[in-house]
């Protein structure tokens, strides 16, 4: 698989970020039946200050979020709830997907405010940011509804539970 990851922020190398990474692109690229070592991605794992910078530059919020994905083509479904549009090689027979940024410390503080392990957030937060190279969404509620149900069927396949269901007994 040519997933080439930059580590800015040396804490990710703590969290085990290579292992985790590879395990949930493998398995969400393999639901679609996508061939891993034909598939190429890129993922930076930063820090909040970083990702604040790249999310004022492209899309206008100067503020920290927990990733950022930047599809290689527009794969988007034409209608709301759509498939999107299968992504096809290119001249070389690579897949180019696009590129992912990850921060640290808003995965952390997550994981801590959900009660969840950091790895089983990580692997949730680059399994949504494949699904955006993917040509997946959230804007309409209906593309929201899809993301997160392939969301938890991929996570479920790889043994985590389900990130959006809440244990009130915490």
């Amino acid at each position: 698989m040519a997933l080439e990851i930059t580590i800015e922020d040396s804490r990710w190398q703590q969290a085990g970020l290579e292992e985790l990474a590879h395990q949930a692109v493998i398995a969400t690229l393999g639901h679609f039946d996508l061939d891993p070592d034909e598939c190429e991605i890129a993922l930076l794992a930063c820090d909040d200050d970083q990702i604040a910078e790249l999310n004022a530059e492209f899309r206008e919020k100067p503020v920290a979020t927990n990733v950022l994905s930047w599809p290689a083509g527009d794969l988007a479904a034409s209608e709301p709830g759509g498939k999107p549009v299968a992504p096809q090689a290119d001249f070389t027979g690579e897949i180019p997907l696009g590129d992912i940024a990850i921060a640290y410390d808003t995965c952390k503080r997550e994981a801590l405010a959900a009660k969840m392990p950091l790895a089983d957030h990580l692997r949730h937060l680059i399994v949504h940011g494949v699904l955006h190279l993917l040509g997946y969404d959230h804007i309409s509620d209906l593309d929201a509804t899809v993301m997160e149900g392939l969301e938890v069927e991929i996570l479920g396949n790889m043994g985590l539970d389900d990130p959006y269901t809440v244990d009130d007994s915490l």
